[in-house]
């Protein structure tokens, strides 16, 4: 206690004259804290009472500083900028252990949350908020730290690298298999029940456009499933529902464990195009990002081993015909 008084006055009394000082009037100082021009005048009143000095002389329309004041402002702006600095520091910290990672619908459910799990293991302190997302906007909100998207590697403000290419081919379900035999010719398989997607992005592969690279234009399909998200022609194919296009990497894990197989063998079309993680130009160096980019170019890797390996050792892989 000094004098009867405490020696610190309340922290907003020396913000809102610190404020003041800075920018020469209450006005200035009740727009920049968003708070009333009454409260900043009687704020600063309050902090001239509690050290029995004037800080600032009020005229009609303007208000100047006190050598008091001024004596006093130069201390307090200090202190206040080391609060800001610690204050800073400690959301960083907080906020550094997680990562926003946006992908589309099928990235997303196929390809990296099988994998998450692990990911956290070896990772326990460090958080994936996924944003899955076929709308490319989105995916490329300032908000989000990395991403995963679909094309030919050219987006102007992101570095992007590749983690796979884009090679597509029929997929079924052993059941669906065993009741359509006919499904292992290429001549008959646009004659099946086939699962397609509809989206906005046309520049997707679809049924009639994969036929149409194999020559086979007239698709007489007498029935089709449509979805409007891949993951669900997926699990539409695992149910046994007709034969959709499986996307390398993405449906790895169904073939590797049975529950699709290729009933064209190594029949597929492979096109330009593929999915690239992107960084944007502008983003500040972050080690939890390297982390995770450096994680999502490793499992790429190990896809491609995988599939690789499963086109020679697995005979579901050859034609069944």
């Amino acid at each position: 206690m000094l004098n009867g008084r405490k020696s610190l006055p309340p922290l907003d009394h020396l913000l809102a004259f610190q404020v003041t000082g800075k920018t020469g009037s209450f006005t200035s100082a009740s727009k920049e804290l968003n708070i009333s021009e009454s409260s900043i005048s009687r704020k600063v009143k309050l902090l001239e009472q509690h050290y029995g000095v004037q800080l600032f002389n009020r005229g009609h329309r303007s208000i100047s500083i006190t050598p008091e004041g001024f004596e006093l402002l130069s201390s307090v702006s200090e202190a206040i900028d080391i609060l800001k600095e610690a204050s800073s520091r400690l959301l960083e910290k907080e906020s550094s252990g997680s990562i926003t990672l946006a992908a589309t619908n099928s990235v997303a459910s196929l390809w990296i949350m099988p994998r998450l799990n692990n990911f956290q293991a070896v990772n326990p302190n460090l958080n994936i908020a996924i944003v899955s997302s076929d709308d490319d906007e989105e995916c490329m909100a300032e908000s989000n730290d990395l991403v995963i998207l679909r094309g030919n590697g050219d987006w102007p403000n992101f570095h992007s690298e590749l983690l796979f290419g884009e090679t597509v081919f029929p997929v079924c379900s052993p059941d669906f298999l065993a009741n359509n035999p006919d499904v292992t010719s290429k001549k008959y398989i646009k004659n099946m029940d086939l699962i397609d997607v509809a989206s906005s992005h046309l520049e997707w592969m679809n049924w009639t456009t994969w036929l149409k690279n194999h020559n086979l234009n007239n698709l007489r399909s007498s029935r089709r499933t449509i979805v409007n998200t891949y993951p669900l022609a997926v699990q539409a194919a695992v149910d046994g529902l007709g034969v959709a296009l499986g996307w390398q990497h993405l449906v790895d894990r169904y073939l590797e464990s049975g529950r699709l197989l290729c009933p064209l063998g190594d029949k597929h079309v492979k096109t330009s195009d593929g999915y690239y993680l992107l960084v944007p130009k502008n983003a500040k160096s972050s080690k939890e990002r390297d982390v995770v980019r450096n994680w999502l170019l490793q499992i790429s890797r190990e896809s491609e081993n995988t599939f690789s390996n499963m086109k020679i050792k697995r005979p579901y892989l050859k034609s069944v015909s």
